[in-house]
This record gives structure tokens, sequence and C-alpha cells, in this order.
């Protein structure tokens, strides 16, 4: 078919099961794949490594009229990195390096809690009972945000992610819109729960960015909003779909399983693997703010290029048989938390809930079985992973 319908065709629903043969067709077709729309896809590892780490590509979305404030995910160099420093004080290193690894016992416990009615001969669903509430629980907690109100970010986080999604040749209004709501909502509830904390220091996020000490490292009120909800939305979603799609594989792939399940240090291979094989985000979009050239073609500046970093993952010229699942494979360095200054900033705590959950989930799928395959997956094309994975234990 022509590849120049090759993002039409990829974010339709319906290859939403399997898109890998569609990223075929687009490293075939050339590092650079232009679309009827304007944009130009590539699907090549090596180039999308280069253009991750080009200044000249920005991350920013296009306006349209007077745009909200960004997060620092959608902004460029240098307030990018004013605003990732900031939220990352209280957060990872140098400055709280025993924040993450501090929730590991709390992440068992959660765990193991989710896994206490779990029974053999069971039917359940992974995500609604599993992958979905452990990583809400966690973030909510590192956030501060109370147990009881932790049921009020679905809908929320629904509409946020919808309107991330990339949608050619689609009306984007009233997913526009809904998601600017609903980014205006979670923000307003974030904003006073942390105002509650103010003078009132406790041992969350939200609690550390309102009682920062230094007025030149704090964030202003917007500026906090915006950050935690990024932190709020993907501190869950990726989540859910790394471990929902890496038991996923491991059903479709018993040998795997098994030589897991009789060897769980390999574990944390595993999960890298994983990140390569079935990443929790396939694309992205960025914009050069001058001429580029890609492997000879040139890409003027303003043009919306989408960066298909699942495709990536899969290129054999990067990775040697990249349509097997391989969890000892080495030189494994994937695009699974991209690359470059917008390399994902929670990909230690993924890394953490998804080896404790899989870990835990182990012993129990030796004699699972899927219900249904391919189960049924969620719209969004970018953040791709199944919207119900129900197995009999």
């Amino acid at each position: 078919m022509d590849s120049e319908t090759l993002l039409a065709r990829i974010t339709d629903y319906a290859s939403r099961p399997n898109p890998y043969p569609l990223y075929e067709e687009l490293r075939q077709a050339g590092p650079v794949v232009w679309q009827t729309d304007g944009n130009c896809l590539i699907g090549t590892y090596h180039q999308i490594a280069a253009l991750l780490h080009d200044p000249r590509m920005s991350a920013a979305p296009r306006p349209h009229g007077e745009a909200p404030r960004q997060p620092f995910l959608r902004v460029d160099d240098p307030e990018h990195h004013r605003l990732r420093t900031l939220a990352m004080r209280p957060f990872g290193p140098p400055h709280s390096p025993r924040r993450i690894e501090g929730m590991r016992a709390e992440i068992d416990r959660i765990t193991k809690e989710l896994m206490a009615s779990f029974e053999s001969g069971q039917k359940i669903d992974i995500v609604d009972d599993f992958a979905y509430p452990l990583p809400v629980t966690v973030i909510c907690r590192l956030l501060g945000v109370p147990r009881e109100d932790e049921p009020l970010f679905r809908a929320w986080s629904d509409a946020l992610v919808a309107a991330a999604d990339v949608r050619p040749d689609q009306d984007t209004t009233e997913t526009d819109k809904a998601g600017e709501q609903a980014r205006m909502e979670i923000g307003g509830y974030l904003l006073n729960l942390a105002e509650q904390r103010r003078g009132h220091p406790s041992d969350d996020l939200l609690s550390a960015f309102v009682n920062e000490p230094d007025p030149a490292l704090r964030l202003t009120q917007e500026e906090l909003a915006v950050t935690a909800v990024l932190l709020l939305i993907a501190g869950h979603e990726t989540t859910v779909n790394l471990i929902t799609n890496g038991v996923l594989t491991l059903l479709r792939q018993p040998e795997q399983l098994d030589h897991l399940r009789r060897e769980p240090d390999l574990l944390p291979r595993a999960v890298e693997e994983l990140l390569r094989y079935e990443p929790p985000v396939h694309m992205r979009e960025r914009i050069p703010h001058a001429d580029i050239e890609v492997a000879g073609t040139a890409i003027p500046q303003g043009t919306s290029v989408i960066l298909v970093l699942a495709s990536g993952n899969r290129d054999p010229k990067r990775f040697h048989e990249p349509d097997r699942f391989d969890p000892t494979r080495p030189d494994n360095q994937h695009f699974g938390f991209s690359s470059g200054i917008h390399f994902c900033y929670g990909a230690p705590l993924a890394r953490l809930e998804a080896q404790t959950a899989l870990g835990a989930l182990l012993p129990h799928l030796g004699t699972a079985s899927l219900v249904q395959d391919p189960p049924p997956y969620r719209q969004n094309a970018m953040l791709r992973g199944p919207r119900h994975l129900p197995v009999h234990l």
C-alpha cells in the first residue's frame, strides 16, 4: 500500500493489536517517509536516536491561540532544564537519592495487597485488578494524594491521554477541550492539596515543592500545577502498559515464562527487553526550529516529525532478530524511555514497579491462560496497551 498513508493506517484502531508489520513497512519505505498531510515519519533506529539528541528538534507543541503553560516534557532547553531540575530535587538524585529505593517495601506491600485474593481457577482482569491500581496507588503515595481520592483520577487521566494522542486527519476540537478541562480540574485539585501542606511539611512531593526554603528553587503556582499533573499522569499511565504488555508477552511465550520462573534473577533484563519489544510509548512528535537534513532528505523548519520509537526498537540494523523476545538480550539500548534530554524522568520508578509486579505474578502465570487473544486495546496509538487483559489463573 502507499507509504504516504502509513500514519493513518498505524493510528487506525484496527492496527492496535499488531502495528509491527506497518512499522516494518515504514522502515523499508526509507528513513524519512512523507505523509499526505505534510507530516513525516521516521522509524529507523539510528535516525531516531540522532534526532532525539538534536537540539534543533523542539518538543514544544504547535501554538493554537493562547496555549496553556506546558509541562517540562513539552518545552525546550533552557526552560526544560530549569523545570526538570526543580522537579527532580525531591524525587531523585542527587538531592533525594533514596526516594525511589525507599519505596521498594511499600511497592512490595501494595503488590501483595492487590494479589491477596488471587486464587487458582479464578478469572481476573490484569488491568483493572492489578496493573492499573498498583502504579496509581504508588504515584499517589509519592505525591501525597489521600487514598480515598485515588478513584478521581481515572476519568481525568483518560481525557488527558486522549488529548495527547497522535490523530491524523481528525477533528480534535472536542477531545482537546475535554483534555484541557481535565487538566484544569486535576491541576486545581493538586494545587489545593499542596497549599494544605504549606507550612506543615510531610514526606511527599507536593509538600517538598511548596515548602522549598530557597525562593530561587521554588516552582510558581502555575509551574507546580502542570508539574504535579505530569507526574501523576506519566507516573502511572506508561507503567500500566508496561506491566500489562509484560503479562501478555509472557503468556504468549510459555518457554520464556518458564525460563523466568526458573531464573527470576533475569527479571531486570526481561523488563528491559519488554521495554524494547512491547514498549508503553510508541511515538513522539518533534518539530525542527531550523531546516534539517536526515539521511539526505531535507526537512523544512516547522514540519511535524513523528518519531516512531517502537519501530526503532524493532530495527534489524540495530537489534539481532528484533521480532524475538529475548530476556537475555545484550546491548539493549532501547527507546522504551525515549532518549536525550527528555529521557523519562520516572524510569527508575517504572523499572522498580514492573520488576516487583512481574516477579510477584510469575508463580501464578505458570498455569494461567489468556481468555481473549488479542485482548481489547485502548484507543490510544501513542500510549499503546490493552484496555483489559482477562486471564484464567
